[in-house]
């Protein structure tokens, strides 16, 4: 028999590989892996039922094709061929030519059930890397069909979950479970595909975003009979869009709203105040002395007591969660950072003003309790200004600007407290406005002028220098004194632009030592803090000593204490390149901010001058006296020398003559006079009568 199928099959184009019994099948299928078997029932050692199950546990068996042939002709047999794992069978006596065919026929069924098998596995590792899950579900019956996928994606078993509208239901987030309702029933009413996002709820608590897309299938006579979905994870995609909505709307640092987000919030309750008529509320409001901390603590302290500030807001605010999910612009969060220290809360449908109050007077205490960073213990406060829809404006630009000149009051009133705006604040700002757009202007107008203000040896009455002083000729309002614009110079900047004028003026103006004095006329001319802390100060004043030739010796820097304070060691290098230069540095108001003995003899300057205020005081204040006394002895022991200001009786000089003064300033002195006369002053330095009286 096996002689007439191999003949058969040899000439039918196969290739055959012959065994003489079951057991040496086993070997021979292991050795060489054949497309189909073929078995005969009965063999020798181990008969073909045997055989068959055996091949199937091999390693390929499961899958390989088996052609059981019997001369037993009874359906018990064919039924144990079958149950044995056979393909197909066939009885003697055989037809080999039929029985090629049928071999023919089961190879090719071989090989698509293999190419089946394969697209399928490349089908699954693709759903598998996209992770996208496919679906089928019966209309009439609800029977659900699942792809592997879907069972990951479900976060469920697949050896114990069944999928059923009913199963699949309970994993579907319940806010989502109303739209898959009305998706499904729309699609089935209209024959329409659908595609709508969903979450499912994972066995760990979490969520996984996903994406659904399904259609209607229909039979031959066009009733809805299935539907067709897929199901994609776009979690990853969810999240990159919080995360793109989070940085399109949220500040970086401290997760509250940035400007973009509070405006697009203020023009929605601008809309719905206008259709219902409410009022609304705007707080607009910065921290005090926060650059105080910067400079002197540095950026980092800064960002973490920006962050803090924040927390005590959204806390103090009742606000709810700042990460963004869903629509930004419905959440209740109503406080803002707009860049910087600055702040904005919006207070939809308020009553009065004194809702508004309330909740500024909040902030205020919720800010102003002190802070603990690192070892640093820091205390600030917050000016804010209030504006309120429609009393102060009916736009978003004249509400936010009313608010920020409100706030700006508050600041000006000294910080730490709140102010409803009101017009006449307005014509302040424009006031200050114009003023300012004037000074600009006064420069190349040439309507500076520099004035001296004489200082005086107390022991001979001499004239020993004098402070300049910057006055302004206003074309409109006439003599302006520096107390009315440096202020202003100082916070637009201009005051750099000015103090390089007036060195370039003293430059002009400078004479040499007349004849018969010990040394020339000292100079003292006022740097701001701004000025002080350009990163180039030293190259900056060299390039000017050297355009105009003024001599450095004669010119004394007046640097503010406080200024000096906000960064010691590094004051200390700058005052170093500076008398480098040969330049004099004093430090100005002194016994007002809070020097360290210990920085005062690192910063090796030449003199200090003693606040007005601690000098007038002196002399009827024990205790103002006393400060006074220890810094004229503190000045004797350094070799530093003192200069008390705004000395303007002689009662006041004959005091500070017993106390060991060295030199004063005030009206005891003369009172300033125009820079022209600077050569009057090097020349007649016997001072005025009051002066030499006194002495």
């Amino acid at each position: 028999m096996r002689a007439l199928l191999q003949e058969a099959l040899d000439a039918a184009g196969f290739r055959v590989k012959e065994a003489t019994n079951g057991a040496e099948a086993l070997s021979a299928f292991n050795a060489f892996g054949p497309d189909l078997v073929i078995l005969d029932v009965l063999m020798p050692h181990m008969d073909g039922f045997e055989a068959c199950e055996k091949l199937r546990g091999l390693p390929g068996g499961e899958n390989v094709p088996i052609v059981m042939i019997t001369g037993m002709d009874d359906v018990d047999s064919i039924r144990r061929a079958y149950d044995a794992g056979a393909t197909d069978f066939a009885s003697k006596p055989l037809n080999l030519l039929i029985l090629c065919q049928r071999i023919r026929y089961m190879l090719r069924a071989k090989r698509t059930l293999e190419d089946l098998k394969r697209s399928q596995s490349r089908l699954a590792r693709a759903q598998k890397i996209a992770r996208l899950g496919s679906w089928e579900k019966d209309i009439p019956s609800g029977t659900l069909r699942w792809s592997r996928e879907m069972y990951r994606l479900f976060d469920v078993p697949p050896e114990t979950f069944t999928p059923t509208v009913a199963s699949v239901e309970k994993r579907i987030h319940p806010e989502d479970r109303e739209s898959i309702h009305r998706a499904t029933d729309e699609a089935i009413q209209n024959v329409a595909p659908y595609n709508l996002d969903l979450r499912v709820l994972l066995a760990n608590g979490g969520v996984r975003h996903v994406q659904e897309q399904a259609q209607v299938i229909l039979d031959a006579s066009g009733r809805p009979v299935r539907m067709e979905g897929t199901t994609q994870d776009i979690t990853d995609r969810k999240r990159a869009e919080e995360q793109i909505r989070f940085l399109a709307y949220y500040d970086g640092l401290t997760s509250l709203p940035n400007r973009s987000l509070f405006m697009e919030r203020l023009d929605r309750a601008l809309e719905s105040s206008r259709r219902n008529e409410r009022r609304f509320g705007t707080l607009f409001f910065d921290l005090d002395h926060f650059k105080r901390i910067n400079d002197t603590l540095g950026h980092r302290i800064g960002d973490r007591l920006l962050i803090e500030v924040a927390q005590r807001l959204r806390k103090c605010l009742r606000s709810s969660d700042t990460v963004a999910r869903g629509d930004p612009l419905l959440t209740g969060q109503t406080v803002a950072r707009l860049g910087g220290d600055e702040f904005t809360v919006l207070l939809t449908e308020i009553l009065r003003g004194e809702d508004a109050a309330r909740v500024a007077r909040r902030i205020l205490e919720a800010v102003g309790r002190p802070y603990r960073i690192d070892e640093h213990e820091l205390h600030v406060g917050a000016s804010i200004g209030i504006s309120l829809y429609p009393d102060d404006g009916a736009d978003m630009e004249t509400l936010l600007k009313n608010a920020d000149t409100a706030m700006y009051h508050a600041k000006e009133a000294g910080g730490g407290r709140y102010q409803f705006y009101s017009r006449s604040m307005n014509a302040t700002a424009l006031e200050r406005l114009s003023l300012e757009t004037s000074l600009r202007r006064a420069i190349e107008r040439q309507e500076l002028l520099l004035y001296l203000h004489p200082q005086m040896e107390v022991a001979s009455g001499r004239i020993a220098g004098a402070e300049v002083l910057v006055h302004w000729r206003h074309p409109e309002i006439g003599l302006v004194s520096p107390e009315s614009f440096m202020p202003l110079a100082e916070e637009t900047g201009l005051v750099a632009v000015i103090g390089a004028w007036t060195l370039e003026s003293l430059g002009r103006l400078s004479p040499s030592a007349p004849d018969g004095a010990d040394e020339p006329l000292r100079l003292s001319h006022n740097l701001s803090g701004r000025e002080f802390w350009q990163p180039d100060l030293a190259e900056a004043l060299n390039r000017l000593l050297k355009k105009t030739d003024l001599d450095p010796g004669r010119l004394v820097l007046e640097i503010p204490e406080d200024d000096l304070m906000r960064n010691p060691e590094e004051a200390a290098r700058t005052i170093r390149q500076l008398r480098a230069l040969g330049l004099r540095i004093c430090i100005d108001r002194f016994g007002t901010g809070h020097s360290s003995l210990a920085y005062l003899s690192r910063l090796k300057v030449d003199a200090l001058k003693i606040d007005r205020k601690l000098a007038a005081d002196a002399g009827g204040d024990p205790g103002a006296a006393a400060i006074l006394e220890s810094i004229l002895s503190l000045g004797r022991g350094l070799g530093v020398e003192i200069i008390v200001d705004g000395v303007d009786d002689p009662a006041q000089l004959d005091d500070l003559t017993k106390r060991g003064c060295v030199r004063v300033q005030g009206a005891v002195c003369g009172r300033p006079v125009p820079a022209e006369e600077l050569d009057r002053l090097a020349t007649d330095r016997t001072g005025p009568p009051l002066a030499r009286g006194a002495a």
